[in-house]
């Protein structure tokens, strides 16, 4: 009965939302995100929306609108020898977006680009114009600097205590309007390229329960990406994200349980909301490499796909990565040359965590022997200049596996998502023993971000507080 009157319902949405479009209502609330920038390549997302924002409709929500899109872009500002994609009609059964992907640009190269949108071809006008700059490559020693940032949680930060805080309540009225202080902060920095490293919405902190239908799902993404300082910064700065548990299902979750979302809801859904993969792509996983520039290799990880249930005994056959991701994983590190490798991990593979978690590589009871090896491996074949950064503990540190293997965690984005962390050595948490080392840890929960520089001098990483404030520096000399 449930699921009947939902599709009654959402039939009213959709003839509501036609209605609109064919009177010209048609907006970008949303703003446009740039996704995947290789040197030559770079994919462009964007939404048509029944309302311009960023207040939401009486639901509470973004609605979407039926319409046509396409892309302008060129390395001139003023779009005189702009190529277009093809045009694009998007529908309810895909929330509304349209995202086309480029190719042949040019590497190291800044370009400017537009959405040009409609109910149809005949009415389309340009939108807001934005920019980019494509990765220098393998073959240039260009500087290159990007910043990384998780657990963007919106309740906490909009309901305070009512959305179950963990950390500082600091948001005033005019955050809740722009969104999160962070990203105002961040783009001081003009970073290169973000980093979402999961946890970008939270389906199970809801006020009025977790987010279970595709309408409640879809919605914690509408509400997110609707602020001001959001759309402003992803109008300027492409991004590479990653999902974690509660952008997936629910807390800690993994793939067993029939609690919904269910397992396949939540990765097609995270594939239709990213520009990660071409629209409606099923078959390529998200599990990547990209080489930035001669010195720098980023991998980025799936942690939710293909793991082996969290409550089974951990040992060889207990996999978080699964086999075909761990293969390519070391196949491609011994492969590449670059100077700086780093792995980002949607959760932490050094900590230390807490001791009650069975989620992740650090865990005790979770999946600490498949590390353990991966980290064995990283010493016999003599692997180095290897970092691991991490989302999903929503505290900030850096932490040294015995094996010498080095663990940046950004933390939480917002104050009220933040908390104080596990010492190493603590009885409450993954090393007792005080096998790690951990040179930094925040004395006081904030919301922050991490900003990674390469130069010639050599890698630096930058613990920054929401504010923008540096709490902490780090930087590995070139040798």
């Amino acid at each position: 009965m449930k699921r009947f009157a939902f599709s009654l319902a959402s039939a009213g949405v959709w003839f509501a939302l036609l209605t609109q479009s064919s009177l010209g209502e048609v907006h970008i609330a949303q703003g446009t995100i740039v996704g995947e920038v290789t040197p030559e390549r770079a994919i462009l997302q964007t939404r048509l929306t029944a309302i311009p924002g960023p207040v939401l409709d009486a639901n509470q929500d973004i609605p979407g609108a039926t319409g046509t899109v396409a892309f302008d872009y060129s390395e001139r500002a003023d779009f005189a020898d702009a190529k277009r994609t093809y045009w694009e009609i998007v529908r309810p059964e895909r929330d509304f977006i349209a995202r086309a992907q480029i190719a042949g640009l040019k590497p190291g190269t800044r370009y400017h680009f537009r959405p040009v949108f409609g109910v149809d071809e005949a009415s389309a006008k340009p939108g807001a114009a934005g920019s980019f700059k494509t990765l220098p490559g393998a073959g240039s020693a260009a500087e290159v600097n990007f910043v990384m940032g998780s657990c963007m949680n919106y309740n906490k930060f909009m309901h305070g205590d009512e959305g179950k805080a963990s950390g500082p309540i600091t948001a005033t009225e005019e955050d809740k309007r722009l969104g999160f202080p962070a990203f105002a902060a961040m783009a001081e920095l003009k970073p290169d390229f973000f980093v979402g490293t999961g946890d970008i919405v939270y389906y199970d902190n809801i006020l009025n329960g977790p987010a279970q239908t595709l309408p409640e799902l879809r919605k914690c993404w509408h509400e997110q990406f609707r602020f001001p300082r959001m759309v402003n910064f992803f109008a300027t700065t492409p991004s590479y994200w990653s999902k974690d548990d509660h952008d997936f299902r629910f807390n800690d979750s993994d793939n067993e349980s029939a609690e919904l979302p269910l397992p396949a809801t939540g990765i097609e859904l995270f594939r239709e909301q990213m520009p990660i993969l071409g629209m409606g792509e099923k078959q390529l996983p998200t599990y990547r490499t990209h080489r930035v520039n001669a010195d720098l290799q980023l991998w980025f990880s799936e942690g939710r796909d293909y793991r082996s249930p969290n409550q089974m005994q951990d040992g060889p056959d207990k996999t978080l990565w699964g086999a075909e991701q761990k293969a390519w994983l070391m196949r491609t590190l011994k492969e590449s040359d670059a100077k700086w490798k780093i792995l980002i991990t949607p959760t932490p593979m050094v900590g230390p965590d807490d001791a009650k978690k069975r989620d992740n590589h650090a865990n005790l009871g979770g999946f600490r022997h498949e590390a353990e090896v991966f980290f064995a491996w990283l010493k016999a074949e003599g692997i180095t200049n290897f970092f691991t950064f991490c989302g999903d503990r929503h505290w900030q540190y850096h932490s040294i596996h015995p094996s010498g293997v080095e663990e940046f965690a950004c933390g939480a984005l917002n104050d009220e998502n933040s908390r104080m962390g596990v010492a190493p050595g603590s009885r409450q948490g993954t090393d007792p023993d005080s096998m790690i080392r951990q040179p930094y840890t925040y004395r006081e929960p904030t919301g922050g971000f991490l900003e990674v520089r390469v130069e010639s001098a050599g890698l630096t990483v930058r613990f920054h507080d929401d504010q923008g404030a540096v709490l902490h520096e780090v930087t590995k000399a070139s040798r």
